[in-house]
């Protein structure tokens, strides 16, 4: 069983949205933080937005005029919500989940396959 599993992922026209949907193994017994990052090949991943077990979210500052990030209602679930898709956004995405907790949450910290989002011009 994977700890991090994302799912949204696909190709779209510049100016459109997809929907980006993280889950991250365990309940809401159990504390998260969760983060989007994405990378094109060649480059450094980059962070796009978090979530803390607190609820706080941060966002990169070039980013966040277009892209939204919600949590779930156990807290283990991160939607990114991303508008005005331009064709630089076009990358991997992946999902990064940390955990940990009182017994039976056990601790992990660990990153998701990732989904390739395309932006067509």
């Amino acid at each position: 069983q994977e700890n991090v599993v994302e799912s949204g992922g696909g190709s779209v026209e510049a100016g459109g949205s997809l929907k980006l949907t993280c889950a991250a193994n365990g309940d809401a017994s159990c504390n998260y933080e969760i983060a989007w990052y994405r990378q094109v090949p060649g480059k450094e991943r980059e962070f796009v937005a978090e979530s803390n077990f607190q609820g706080m979210l941060r966002y990169a500052e070039s980013l966040k005029d277009r892209f939204t990030i919600s949590q779930g209602s156990a807290h283990n679930t991160l939607y990114l919500q991303m508008n005005a898709l331009k064709p630089e956004d076009t990358a991997m995405y992946y999902c990064k989940a940390r955990r940990w907790g009182p017994s039976p949450c056990f601790t992990y910290n660990s990153w998701g396959r990732g989904l390739q989002v395309t932006v067509s011009s």
